[in-house]
């Protein structure tokens, strides 16, 4: 199909861009790399009277180190992320799970600040932000702010963004030695959304889990934490038993979908069996 007309401007600083915004009120959309919201486009489920487009702004590509957490740009691809050496030292877990998106074509496209602002919650980097406590910068008329991931994602395709607002960056706190991380996810083909995914961050010391972090993709119209899971795990011993019996908890709390790819009550097994995967492949392989 063929989109609906708009207007299109390509800012070449942030400031342009907010304010282009602004001005576009309502009716105006942000496109990053464009890999989600070209498809509602041409189905004409968003029809945005103007398009701001952020390919021009070098400034919010790459990572840096922020003390003791990595910064990253809103508009680093997802290949960029799973290549990044600080990601990859720092911060395993969101440099494999990137390399999970979809394909190589939408890898090098789609930005991970556009993931997160889509806030699909079958899309697998929400769940990962989540697990991470990181924090999302955006910045709007009114200046910069900070948000939390737990306070980001409102509602399905939702954000906390106010209109006006572009997020920036997102700073992920730097993992330290000791622990370990995997994503999991089940899905249909390479290509295709999660139908469940699971980001589990395991720290252990001494042989027990001195701390357990678990995020679920695609369980709710948000991107939802385990806590029953992470807190049946916190103090357990580091052993397939222990792990096990705490991922049976994993669907607690959750209000997983139920369509034609999969109905609830089998999402919630698969979130039982990918979190207790995920925590034993955390902890026994380090990642």
């Amino acid at each position: 199909m063929i989109p609906a007309k708009f207007e299109y401007v390509r800012p070449s600083s942030l400031p342009e861009a907010v304010q282009a915004l602004a001005e576009g009120g309502d009716d105006a959309k942000v496109i990053a790399g464009g890999q989600s919201l070209l498809p509602l486009l041409r189905l004409r489920l968003a029809y945005p009277d103007l398009l701001v487009d952020l390919g021009a702004l070098d400034e919010l590509r790459g990572v840096r180190e922020v003390g003791d957490a990595l910064e990253i740009g809103a508009m680093t691809t997802h290949y960029a992320v799973t290549r990044d050496p600080l990601i990859r030292e720092h911060c395993g877990l969101l440099a494999a799970a990137a390399g999970t998106v979809a394909d190589p074509a939408v890898r090098h496209r789609g930005t991970i600040g556009g993931s997160l602002s889509h806030a699909d919650p079958a899309g697998d980097l929400p769940a990962v932000i989540a697990a991470l406590d990181a924090t999302l910068l955006a910045s709007g008329p009114e200046g910069e702010r900070s948000i939390a991931a737990a306070d980001f994602f409102v509602d399905y395709l939702t954000t906390a963004l106010r209109p006006g607002e572009v997020l920036t960056a997102i700073r992920v706190p730097k993992l330290r030695p000791g622990w370990g991380y995997r994503y999991e996810k089940f899905n249909i083909s390479a290509q295709d959304w999660a139908i469940v995914g699971v980001a589990a961050l395991v720290r252990r010391d001494n042989g027990h889990v001195a701390q357990a972090r678990v995020g679920l993709t695609n369980m709710g119209t948000v991107p939802v934490r385990a806590r029953a899971t992470e807190e049946a795990a916190a103090g357990s011993e580091a052993s397939r038993e222990a792990l096990t019996a705490a991922a049976a908890h994993a669907d607690e709390g959750t209000s997983p979908p139920d369509d034609l790819r999969a109905a609830a009550d089998y999402r919630r097994h698969l979130a039982r069996v990918l979190t207790a995967r995920a925590l034993l492949r955390s902890v026994f392989s380090g990642g």
